[in-house]
């Protein structure tokens, strides 16, 4: 697995807005109540812990799936022309909460915190196969590419 923090991330995230705490809402701890952008919306697919070949990693232990989540929405999101810096939207799906520490450790790692997405977690009965603890989804927004001038 590469290290989740390599890659460019060189977007001016200018074109999304997030808002901690609204007036009159209670701050969340470790994400946005409120983000939106302009530009081109990209939705992620929930990423499991499978490595390249197909393989579960980290049978048992949620640090090391998140950590292969979290390398897996990287690269499909860079697949899309973006990176960790341009999510507005996560979605854990977790067989029990108590996996959201390693989930949010895993987040940390590659979404700086001035630029923590809307985010919610949900406590599933299962998912796909019985070995799996954890699947993130994602939302994200790259700006808009620049019209061209008439003639030009």
């Amino acid at each position: 697995m590469s290290d989740l923090t390599s890659g460019p991330d060189h977007h001016d995230h200018r074109h999304i807005t997030r808002i901690a705490a609204p007036e009159g809402v209670h701050p969340g701890t470790g994400y946005s109540h409120v983000a939106w952008g302009t530009g081109r919306f990209i939705a992620v697919s929930g990423q499991c812990a499978f490595d390249e070949q197909g393989r579960i990693v980290g049978a048992g232990d949620a640090a090391a799936q998140a950590r292969q989540v979290f390398e897996n929405l990287r690269r499909c999101l860079a697949a899309a022309g973006a990176a960790f810096g341009d999510v507005v939207k996560l979605t854990y799906f977790v067989t029990d909460i108590a996996h959201l520490p390693a989930v949010r450790e895993a987040r940390d790692a590659v979404i700086p915190a001035d630029r923590l997405p809307a985010s919610s977690a949900v406590q599933v009965a299962a998912l796909i196969r019985p070995e799996l603890l954890l699947e993130v989804e994602a939302f994200a927004v790259l700006p808009a590419p620049p019209v061209p001038s008439p003639g030009g």
